[in-house]
């Protein structure tokens, strides 16, 4: 029987907190059960197990990042529109350090085509339409955009650019300078 007040939702949303409390790979079943106060049993009407919560902690966290994108970029073009989506993207994992490394789990291809994932790729191709790129250059420059912002906020957040002048701030306003200095000269095959 289901307990009272406990629900897949719920126990996502908890999972997503505690996720960005004490780190994406901390959280099962038996630490959300914890801070619940119930045994790990009480879950298993809602969870399949920790893959399952992680997978659900996963795309929750991809859809909240692809509506806080969506919303960064209403109305913007160009240079404007890449640092929008890179800055709520930067934003986004300050705010949920483990909500962001959810939304990095490798997911099924069933669950991914499901996933907002797709929107993601979706609004990076909006993006690069300002800088007339097309294919099969688009779908690098989204990669290369994907690495950047990935790798630099994965760093920074490890303190990777902590010890050293200048300040990350000014490094990554000038990161963003030159990849839009670089989609507007893309390299000709």
């Amino acid at each position: 029987m289901a307990r009272a007040g406990l629900t897949a939702e719920r126990l996502t949303r908890a999972g997503a907190e505690l996720a960005d409390e004490v780190g994406f790979d901390k959280v099962t079943v038996s630490a959300l059960a914890r801070r619940f106060g119930v045994k790990d049993a009480s879950l298993y009407s809602h969870l399949k197990n920790s893959q399952d919560l992680k997978t659900r902690i996963a795309l929750l966290a991809l859809a909240e990042l692809a509506d806080r994108v969506a919303a960064a970029l209403a109305g913007r073009a160009g240079k404007d529109a890449l640092v929008a989506f890179a800055n709520a993207y930067r934003d986004y994992a300050r705010e949920h350090p483990g909500r962001y490394a959810a939304a990095r789990l490798r997911l099924d291809p069933e669950t991914a085509a499901a996933s907002a994932g797709g929107r993601h790729a979706q609004m990076t191709r909006a993006i690069l339409r300002g800088y007339d790129l097309t294919e099969p250059d688009q779908t690098h420059a989204v990669r290369l955009l994907g690495s950047v912002f990935h790798g630099y906020v994965s760093l920074e957040m490890a303190g990777g650019f902590s010890h050293s002048a200048p300040g990350s701030e000014e490094s990554w306003s000038r990161a963003l300078d030159a990849l839009d200095a670089l989609l507007r000269n893309w390299p000709a095959p």
